[in-house]
């Protein structure tokens, strides 16, 4: 981006990035000064579009960021629903962010926060694939290869950080944080979850999510999906 003399630049951060990416797409702007290394917390930067001017710097760009989600956070806590399973603002942020990864579907996100709700009050594991893939890369870029038994046994989180915190399937509860920087619509859900008694989504083909109530209506789910996926890879292959 070449930067002009008194243009004003739009910086769109979209939801569900980690600070790390974040942190490495400001520091490759042009119009931008400065170069941070230190990556902020994740799930403190705000995804939304932030008008700079040349000669702004990264880490002004960031600070601007944090203080808008510390605001949009704070104002979901205050009209938070009752009856929450967790007790703090910074638990909400780990729960939204799960939601963001989920679901980019607007209408589906209080239907997947419900089902985070439903199965934190059951003392059911969450059993969430981004936790995996965010236990292993801790934000850094992208897992470039599908999840193996190792990584859904947290074997491979162990091995390359030393501790297993933010693999669902190993750990009971929200994991150790969040696992990207959700927007305000994920944090509203996740503090307001449609009331709903699912308890497992899965794809249903669409760009959405077929939801269940007990794991029979589940694996009917579960059971479509792949046959979907199975007519669609022999449709591809006949193409």
């Amino acid at each position: 981006m070449r930067a002009e003399p008194e243009t004003t630049y739009r910086v769109v951060v979209a939801e569900g990035v980690t600070s790390w990416q974040v942190v490495q797409a400001l520091n490759a702007i042009d119009v931008l000064d400065g170069e941070v290394t230190d990556i902020p917390a994740e799930g403190t930067l705000a995804p939304q579009d932030y008008p700079v001017t040349p000669g702004t710097t990264v880490q002004t760009l960031l600070t601007q960021m944090e203080q808008a989600q510390t605001a949009i956070l704070a104002a979901a806590w205050e009209k938070r629903g009752e009856g929450l399973p967790f007790d703090t603002p910074e638990e909400a942020l780990t729960l939204a962010s799960i939601v963001e990864k989920e679901t980019g579907v607007p209408e589906e996100r209080p239907v997947v926060a419900s089902v985070l709700v439903n199965r934190l009050r059951d003392g059911m594991a969450l059993q969430f694939d981004p936790t995996i893939i965010y236990g292993i890369t801790r934000g850094e870029g992208l897992l470039d290869r599908p999840i193996r038994q190792s990584d859904i046994e947290g074997t491979t989180e162990k091995r390359l950080h030393g501790e297993v915190l933010y693999n669902t399937y190993v750990i009971r509860g929200l994991p150790a944080g969040p696992i990207a920087n959700p927007g305000k619509a994920a944090i509203e859900a996740a503090v307001n979850p449609a009331d709903t008694d699912y308890l497992y989504f899965v794809a249903n083909g669409t760009g959405g999510h077929a939801f269940a109530t007990t794991l029979e209506e589940h694996n009917a789910n579960v059971a479509k999906w792949r046959a979907l996926q199975a007519e669609q890879g022999d449709e591809g292959q006949s193409n």
